[in-house]
């Protein structure tokens, strides 16, 4: 497939936009509620496990992408930098989030130093494979993101209504961005043959897979420790959780394989409509 056809594939009328959004978690600090998720040890667990990721993460994500800006062409250029933005944004809200879940007891900072090593060992790689890393774990966080946003989800039905909110405009914000970063690695290979380019990000998911639910077993196994839940129950309880009711993780699988089909592209399912829906429930639209 030539580079014009991999990027026609992401919308013309895609917009990009940096809400600049502060979420004000006060009233749900003044509760002082440890599971914060509907009182639910395992959801709450998922999320903080999540977000103990993101600070650092983005900022991984934010580097791989910008070290290849200087390739690409209209409309990509301003989409890296809206990309950055966006990311940004994250990066500093999902540290008030964290604090948050600090100020209910846990070590928070414990969870971030896992993922500062994780992180480490991919910041070793060439910077061609931390980009591939990042179109692999950003194609994590969009069928994540469509998870917790398709109709039916219940997966933030727990969680107060700010925190609802954060979530669902992260969520929103990783599907509107979710070509990005491989556009611009189509890009950055533009000299390669397809079966390398295939075979580089292909085997960069499988090893970002592993590492990407490593790390949250280990966080969330750690904040179980805390809790002194971490038993055979809870295991079991959280595989229900994930692949079960709701469903998270199994609901995300046949996306997830997509990514090893040769051509494709983030933008084959076409998530516009479920971008508008969710803006307009949140009143993200005018933020």
């Amino acid at each position: 497939m030539t580079l014009e056809k991999h990027l026609s594939k992401s919308p013309n009328d895609l917009s990009i936009r940096i809400r600049n959004l502060h979420f004000q978690f006060d009233a749900n600090r003044a509760r002082g509620r440890r599971w914060w998720h509907g009182g639910d040890p395992v959801a709450t667990a998922f999320f903080n496990a999540l977000s103990a990721t993101f600070p650092d993460g983005e900022k991984f994500f934010m580097d791989s992408v910008r070290e290849y800006r200087h390739l690409t062409s209209e409309p990509l250029r301003s989409q890296i930098k809206d990309f950055v933005g966006q990311e940004a944004v994250h990066s500093r809200e999902h540290r008030e989030f964290n604090a948050l879940a600090a100020d209910a007891g846990y070590d928070i900072a414990r969870l971030e130093a896992r993922t500062l090593r994780v992180i480490a060992l991919g910041r070793r790689n060439a910077k061609i494979r931390q980009l591939a890393a990042t179109c692999a774990l950003e194609h994590f966080t969009a069928i994540l993101a469509h998870s917790l946003l398709e109709a039916g989800s219940t997966d933030l039905a727990g969680a107060p209504e700010e925190a609802k909110r954060m979530w669902s405009w992260h969520a929103m914000e990783e599907l509107e961005h979710k070509a990005v970063a491989f556009d611009t690695l189509i890009v950055a290979t533009r000299d390669w043959s397809s079966p390398r380019r295939y075979l580089l990000r292909t085997a960069t998911m499988v090893a970002s897979t592993l590492l990407f639910f490593w790390t949250i077993g280990a966080n969330m196994a750690s904040l179980y420790r805390e809790d002194r839940i971490n038993t055979p129950a809870t295991w079991w309880r959280t595989a229900k959780y994930l692949m079960a009711k709701p469903g998270v993780l199994r609901r995300c699988f046949r996306p997830y394989l997509q990514y090893y089909r040769p051509g494709f592209h983030p933008w084959d399912h076409d998530d516009r409509a479920l971008l508008a829906l969710t803006e307009a429930k949140y009143g993200l639209a005018a933020a």
